[in-house]
């Protein structure tokens, strides 16, 4: 029998009846759809220096050796079925010693939660949290916030961040908006920027917050939670130090829960481990809404880093030979725009703090016709063949010329070969607008 043909079944569309308002009205990654269009010029032959994805290319960044010998065992051995809606108590237990030995803090086992990579435990806090029409704070630029609160149906109080600061946020600029909140979001090492929050004004925020839901309890209301999203945290360079919320101020615990995991850490983004530490009380929503969607790690998986986490001398081993990895091709981009500079192209950035990120601005906004920062990002791919994502992407609305550069996809070489490309670009633009 014949199949039936179904190829002209209704395209996508915004005004699609069959969908509800939600889905209408997310927005697509702008990320990805960058990416897709450098993969199609990829395809077609040409040369692309991509700083796009926050993604590592396993040739460049393969996983450790150990993980995937372990993953392998485990596959052999046939863990294979459903995990525990928590996560393998292995893994529970080896998340708890990692962060004792490493950070410096104990949580009962209850209070850690093992999911698919860091994004379920993302959706798993908001979702756990937040009532529709509640009021979620958090700072641009910044990843995927914004698409977070509309699925949540909250409202989003955006505190706009400044180079001067490394776009992190003070709790002068959060403070207005915390009164009225269930949820603040922060993160460091921080997507986009790789800046990182100084000490003083973490401990400032953490004990407004503190202070915030003492008067809270008096009052009868629900506490306001800070989501610590530190998936880069093992990736910091120089003299900058991560430092977290609990450490700092002990007496904001109960309100904190971390975002953590092993896919920028260990250049795993596809084996797809993640967790979250918080209090229980917490924790245990976020399990149960978690087991709904089934966003576990797949078994083999966690069995497998439960091992290698336990593995000291494997892990350390490995996180310095990645922070050089990844501190080399930062240095390289750093230079590279520095020099830039010096010779008096409109090019500004912040040197390399933490994750795989650099910050960028290209001061062309109004030079030789370019109107907006998707001018720009076009105008590098066309004649430098360079891929980059503006901060639009991050949430920032306005046209700064401020770009983020990823350098887990490319090479040292790659990165230098582009450079050149990018100053004769630069100076055929001021040379067009003279």
């Amino acid at each position: 029998m014949a199949p039936l043909d179904l190829t002209s079944l209704p395209r996508p569309s915004k005004d699609d009846a069959t969908v509800g308002t939600m889905a209408r009205g997310i927005v697509g990654s702008e990320i990805l759809r960058i990416a897709a269009e450098i993969r199609e010029r990829v395809a077609k032959g040409q040369k692309v220096c991509n700083l796009t994805v926050g993604d590592f290319n396993p040739r460049e960044f393969p996983i450790p050796d150990a993980l995937k010998h372990h993953i392998t065992a485990a596959l052999q051995a046939g863990e294979t079925n459903y995990p525990p809606s928590d996560g393998v108590l292995e893994l529970r237990q080896a998340v708890q010693r990692f962060y004792e030995r490493s950070l410096g803090l104990k949580y009962p086992l209850e209070g850690i939660l093992i999911a698919g990579g860091a994004r379920p435990i993302i959706y798993g806090a908001y979702r756990s949290v937040l009532d529709a029409g509640e009021t979620v704070v958090y700072p641009v630029p910044s990843w995927n916030n914004n698409h977070y609160a509309h699925m949540m149906d909250a409202k989003s109080a955006v505190v706009v961040t400044d180079a001067a600061r490394g776009f992190m946020p003070t709790v002068e600029q959060l403070a207005p908006h915390l009164g009225a909140a269930r949820l603040l979001c922060l993160c460091s090492p921080l997507n986009p920027t790789g800046t990182m929050i100084e000490p003083d004004a973490l401990g400032a925020i953490c004990e407004r917050v503190v202070a915030e839901n003492r008067e809270r309890e008096k009052q009868g209301r629900k506490p306001l939670i800070l989501m610590y999203d530190q998936i880069y945290w093992v990736l910091s360079f120089g003299a900058a130090k991560h430092v977290t919320p609990v450490a700092l101020v002990p007496e904001v615990a109960p309100y904190t829960v971390f975002v953590d995991g092993i896919s920028k850490a260990f250049a795993a983004t596809g084996v797809r481990v993640g967790w979250g530490v918080g209090p229980p009380t917490l924790i245990s929503r976020m399990r149960d809404v978690l087991g709904h969607v089934g966003a576990w790690a797949p078994k083999a998986e966690q069995v497998a880093v439960a091992r290698y986490l336990d593995d000291t001398a494997a892990t350390e081993s490995f996180l310095a030979a990645m922070r050089e990895s990844v501190a080399a091709r930062l240095e390289a981009l750093h230079k590279g725009l520095t020099r830039m500079r010096e010779a008096g192209l409109p090019v500004e950035h912040i040197a390399p703090q933490g994750a795989i990120y650099l910050s960028v601005r290209f001061d062309l906004v109004g030079k030789g016709g370019l109107r907006s920062n998707n001018d720009i990002r076009k105008l590098l791919l066309e004649k430098a063949s360079l891929g980059v994502v503006p901060f639009q992407a991050f949430g920032l609305d306005a046209d700064t010329g401020w770009f983020r550069l990823s350098v887990g996809a490319t090479s040292v070489k790659e990165i230098e070969e582009a450079l050149p490309r990018v100053e004769a670009a630069l100076r055929e633009v001021l040379a067009a607008g003279a």
